[in-house]
């Protein structure tokens, strides 16, 4: 899809570093897509370095890394909003996007810019607002802290529908959207029918992702010819790899290390399966429908809901259940392989073309508000100015 880009209303994308992650990924795929359809992107970040950086290499895209550099840690997104600012208010650009929840924090300097400077501010709430894990003063301080990070900006946007009229109630003077998470790259290969018994997986080796769970759930398999690949990196792997050997599935289970892109390894499975505790929406579960395969996933995030309706496109478990997500993939394993060309229309909107239109859409709209009363400039970002208390 070709967007309809204006390259004299130059956007600046605020990101930490490229490290490893989904709000890392959605941003710079959509900083390709708008570079390479003529827009000027800027992408303004604490370190220019991580894993992700080869997505945008070969694009237009300039990276600007704040003086000095700025390392992820605890306090450093407010520092790189500081620093964004300063950077902003010496070379104003039209539109400014803010990836994710955890980039919120760069907010409020960028917010405080002068009338005539300041950017239209489109921020994206990456990860459901009410989950499990957030309940009580936890819940309340979350709800606190959209009000107090997201008041005044122009747009935020939401990863599905479910979404929306949560955020909406809690931030009834922003605008809120519903954009579908850009996670199927456009003119990618058409899906083929599965086959064999392979069980495929992905992610970072965290406590997260659960894989404690899903190999001890593959070891409840009655199933010598299934076999289980866990594509990802990180520091959990000698404890999952203890655990397959106490388990005798060294032969059968497989931990090849991190994979730039998972759609071969999507091509060589029959089943997909997302063991986490929690997620944002979770985009490797459309990617496994784009490629024709079933999904098996934990009650962990919108997208199942969104997308695992059909018995054919996937099963929902309940989360830290091994038995449970061991009878889902007996059930998805003993069923004849879906239709891969069904599985793969269900997911279309979350092609990179039209998501990247619409955000497009939003970032050029409607000019940006201005900043209430008693807005400091950038370089005074010490500290916020004094905030109305509000109630959870």
């Amino acid at each position: 899809m070709r967007l309809n880009t204006q390259p004299h209303r130059p956007l600046c994308i605020i990101l930490q570093d490229f490290a490893l992650g989904g709000t890392e990924h959605v941003a710079l795929t959509l900083a390709r897509a708008w570079s390479e359809a003529g827009r000027a992107v800027t992408i303004f970040c604490g370190k220019a370095e991580g894993p992700l950086r080869p997505l945008i290499e070969g694009a237009p895209v300039r990276v600007v890394e704040a003086p000095g550099g700025i390392v992820r840690q605890r306090g450093s997104v407010a520092r790189l909003g500081a620093a964004a600012a300063r950077f902003l208010h010496a070379e104003p650009h039209h539109s400014c996007f803010i990836p994710g929840n955890y980039h919120w924090d760069a907010i409020p300097p960028i917010r405080r810019l002068p009338d005539g400077i300041r950017p239209k501010i489109v921020a994206q709430l990456s990860s459901p607002i009410s989950k499990p894990q957030r309940r009580g003063l936890r819940k309340a301080g979350f709800r606190w802290k959209m009000r107090r990070l997201l008041r005044g900006i122009d747009t935020l946007v939401t990863m599905s529908d479910r979404q929306r009229p949560e955020a909406a109630r809690i931030l009834p003077d922003v605008t809120v959207r519903a954009i579908p998470l850009p996670c199927v790259p456009d003119g990618s290969a058409a899906p083929t029918m599965a086959e064999g018994r392979t069980i495929v997986a992905a992610g970072r080796l965290v406590a997260q992702k659960a894989f404690e769970d899903l190999i001890s759930a593959f070891a409840l398999l009655d199933d010598p010819d299934a076999r289980l690949v866990i594509v990802g990196e990180g520091c959990e792997r000698p404890q999952l790899e203890a655990l397959v050997a106490r388990l005798g599935l060294q032969d059968r289970v497989r931990l090849p290390g991190f994979a730039a892109e998972i759609r071969p390894a999507l091509d060589a499975a029959r089943l997909f399966v997302l063991s986490s505790h929690y997620e944002g929406y979770a985009a490797v579960i459309a990617q496994a429908l784009a490629a024709g395969r079933p999904v098996v996933a934990t009650d962990c995030t919108p997208a199942t809901h969104e997308l695992l309706g059909d018995d054919r496109f996937g099963m929902t478990v309940p989360i830290a259940d091994p038995a449970a997500l061991a009878q889902a993939m007996a059930r998805m394993l003993a069923q004849p392989a879906p239709d891969p060309m069904l599985l793969a229309q269900a997911v279309e909107r979350h092609r990179v073309g039209s998501a990247a239109e619409a955000y497009r859409a939003l970032l050029d709209g409607t000019p940006a508000r201005r900043p209430q009363a008693g807005w400091q400039p950038a370089w005074n970002t010490d500290a916020e100015p004094a905030q109305t208390a509000v109630s959870a």
